[in-house]
């Protein structure tokens, strides 16, 4: 297992190196630059287009519907383990580079919306499929007259990857059963695969899967009913939570604020030169806000294109709110509290999930049993993100494989169905790790097919969102 995990870390080590993730920084920064600071001058339109479907537009689901479908993939154990492992290798300074990424990913996940809608192929009965996979293939041909289709099936393979060995199944079940295991600590354990695991953890994997058969074997419109329910109240219940630690530790969010800026750019002055560079902290936090907001990924779009909306520009504002809820929302209130309650200290030696157990502990311990309390409302809302997430990537990969096999085949869909259910099977028995290490190397090469076509297309993107605007602004843009 050794050899595996030094074999991981090296792989990790080149694909998540200073080429990529200046390509992410670059892609965000050029794009926000095209479209002049369109996170920020229309955030009010993309937050209303959020919650007003819009009329007459071809799609399978609503915009709404999408977007739930696309945070339920993303409003994951990105958002709780992710932060708390970012902070806890990288120091409180990777929270710092884990925004600055994410405000300039809002305007590359806004690119991805809008090119999904525009390059989507829509089937006479109303099934969409649309992606990176088209935009990558359609629009660079018609851009530039390139054949770029093998560029297209390389992000698809490794979307199928990505969603079968990586972010969608085996991290996700990974930490709900950690959590669980944590939380219901049993004395009995059982013997699988050559693993010995407690009982608590193979009854939550068990679980897991048979919640996830029962929900995928229905497609994307069981997927986006079930999310559309679970994600905004999962969301506001953690966020309320979050913002009671806060509270009771108001006088202390200064003073933490002001430790991320410090550790963001001299983090061996703050950790005590357990994390010596600044590249370090950016990487993890870079890494761990990509793979909990997923902005540049191209994994979004993928559930955006199926959005019932004929303006392209108006779904990639629907689909930029996702990356401002997931991290500069919610994983910005997960690591302010991990900082404000002192819970990522090299000196606890915590880990993953545990640190963020640690960081509700110490914050709730002013409610009435609060202390005792805190570790299953952390649970829950990780079973429920987690699971979600697992939903919401069942989808992303399945896509994939069918841009790879071709609409219709259904015994390939299928055998992906029951493939993915047995990795969420067997995710609780790998160690944390290699799944982490896993995940972040699909991340990666999943990242630099679509990056590449966003690049390319930065032109199209520009002028179709002055178009708009154009219109908008002149009151020509309907319902």
């Amino acid at each position: 297992m050794e050899t595996l995990n030094s074999i991981l870390d090296t792989i990790d080590g080149y694909v998540w190196g200073i080429p990529l993730i200046a390509v992410i920084l670059f892609v965000g920064i050029l794009l926000t630059s095209r479209l002049g600071v369109l996170q920020v001058t229309n955030l009010g339109n993309a937050l209303r287009y959020m919650l007003h479907n819009e009329k007459h537009g071809e799609g399978e689901v609503s915009s709404f519907a999408a977007l739930c479908t696309a945070l339920a993939a993303t409003v994951g154990t990105g958002n709780i383990v992710g932060v708390a492992t970012a902070i806890g290798t990288g120091g409180p300074g990777a929270l710092f580079w884990m925004e600055v990424a994410a405000f300039f990913g809002m305007a590359t996940k806004y690119a991805e919306g809008l090119l999904a809608v525009k390059y989507r192929k829509v089937d006479t009965d109303g099934k969409v499929l649309g992606g990176p996979f088209y935009y990558i293939e359609t629009g660079i041909k018609e851009r530039f007259g390139l054949n770029f289709k093998w560029l297209a099936v390389l992000f698809a393979v490794f979307g199928v990857l990505a969603g079968l060995l990586g972010i969608g199944t085996i991290t996700q079940v990974n930490g709900i059963t950690s959590a669980v295991a944590t939380v219901f600590p049993s004395g009995e354990f059982v013997n699988i695969g050559g693993n010995s695991v407690s009982v608590s953890t193979a009854i939550a994997g068990l679980f897991c899967a048979g919640f996830t058969a029962l929900v995928i074997i229905g497609g994307l419109k069981r997927i986006a009913k079930v999310s559309l329910y679970i994600v905004p109240i999962m969301a506001i219940f953690y966020i309320l939570f979050c913002l009671l630690i806060l509270g009771f530790n108001f006088s202390k969010i200064s003073g933490a604020v002001e430790l991320i800026i410090r550790a963001a750019f001299n983090p061996s002055a703050v950790t005590g030169g357990v994390v010596g560079t600044i590249f370090i902290a950016m990487q993890k936090g870079i890494a761990r806000g990509i793979f909990s907001n997923e902005a540049g990924l191209g994994s979004a779009p993928i559930a955006a294109a199926a959005a019932k909306t004929k303006e392209p520009v108006r779904q990639g504002l629907v689909c930029m709110t996702g990356t401002f809820i997931d991290t500069i929302i919610i994983c910005s209130m997960t690591g302010l509290a991990i900082v404000v309650t002192g819970a990522w200290t090299p000196e606890l030696g915590l880990q993953g999930v545990n640190i963020t157990m640690e960081a509700f502990t110490r914050g709730l311990e002013n409610l009435p049993a609060g202390a005792t309390v805190a570790p299953f409302i952390l649970t829950t809302a990780l079973v429920f993100f987690a699971f979600t997430t697992i939903l919401g990537w069942a989808y992303y990969s399945e896509r994939c494989l069918e841009y790879l096999v071709g609409r219709g085949k259904k015994g390939p869909i299928l055998t992906f169905r029951w493939l993915y259910v047995a990795a969420v099977f067997i995710g609780p028995y790998l160690t944390v790790s290699a799944v982490w290490t896993s995940a972040d190397i699909f991340n990666g090469l999943m990242a630099f097919p679509n990056l590449i076509a966003l690049i390319l297309l930065s032109g199209i993107v520009a002028r179709e969102t002055k178009i708009f605007l154009d219109k908008l602004h002149n009151g020509k843009v309907g319902d």
